[in-house]
């Protein structure tokens, strides 16, 4: 229809579109009355079912992302966990207490431990220079460590705070 024409009725582009489409045999004129008369949103099965792709899609990406969180919560668990944690922490306080004990009774060591240790050398023989060279690497490496395990116990309570931001934001959807 021309747009010149002075007809009451105007054809609208969705409507040629749909025309055309029922004249080639891509949609039926049933389907169309009854995409328009129901409640569902969509116009043919072919969309309802890339809706339902879609939707698996969606619910599959949510399931990877679940299950590499719960990877990552495994994989710290040596750190995370209360189970390794309480036992650490015991093994910890047993070794200060014997400490403890082995300061009370040796007073010239709690002395030296009381002086500070700065502008102060301890002589080592040039035989053990080499090891103490190696041990001061493996006590960087230690702390380095240490500072990562550190890291992934922070890290592991806001990836819970994530997953439950997930799982809410998920549900609103």
């Amino acid at each position: 229809m021309h747009r010149l024409d002075s007809s009451p009725f105007t054809v609208t582009p969705a409507a040629s579109l749909l025309a055309r489409c029922v004249s080639r045999g891509a949609l039926s004129q049933e389907e169309i009355d009854s995409a328009s008369s129901s409640l569902s949103p969509a116009f043919s099965a072919h969309l309802h079912e890339a809706e339902q792709r879609i939707r698996t899609q969606r619910q599959l990406d949510q399931l990877q992302l679940e299950v590499e969180l719960l990877q990552q919560e495994k994989k710290s668990a040596d750190v995370s966990h209360t189970f390794y944690l309480t036992r650490r922490f015991q093994m910890l306080q047993v070794f200060c207490c014997h400490l403890q004990d082995v300061l009370k009774d040796q007073s010239s060591l709690r002395q030296r431990l009381m002086r500070p240790l700065g502008r102060t050398n301890l002589p080592v023989p040039a035989h053990l220079h080499r090891f103490v060279v190696d041990v001061v690497t493996l006590l960087l490496d230690f702390i380095e460590t240490l500072e990562e395990k550190m890291d992934s116990v922070h890290c592991c309570s806001t990836a819970r705070d994530r997953l439950a931001q997930l799982v809410s934001h998920t549900a609103l959807q």
